[in-house]
């Protein structure tokens, strides 16, 4: 699964989350379960941890800082844009940006 392919996936289980409190019950409690059983693959000793903002608590993740950049994300930065985002609700950077961003800056500036 490419990054775009899981990009979308977190997307859709984040919809589900939202949806289904049972799945949030166990996406919240179980993560790295409902992300291998939804397809997700993470690499060996990798720990995920899954947290819901609420009205007045909401969460600023640091991604892993890149250790090289590939000729494509190098091609990024000259234009004006490099993204590495670990799920497209937490990515403001894309252009147009997701749903769940717009949402979350449209409530912050009323």
């Amino acid at each position: 699964m490419d990054q775009n392919e899981q990009n979308k996936t977190l997307a859709q289980l984040i919809a589900k989350a939202w949806a289904d409190d049972n799945f949030k019950k166990k996406l919240l409690s179980d993560p790295a379960a409902v992300l291998k059983a939804e397809g997700v693959e993470l690499p060996a000793g990798m720990e995920v941890h899954a947290v819901e903002d609420t009205e007045t608590m909401h969460h600023l993740v640091i991604p892993t800082k890149p250790t090289e950049l590939s000729e494509d994300d190098l091609e990024k930065v000259a234009g004006g844009m490099l993204c590495q985002c670990p799920s497209p609700c937490a990515c403001i950077c894309q252009a147009p940006p997701p749903p769940c961003v717009m949402m979350t800056a449209a409530s912050k500036s009323t």
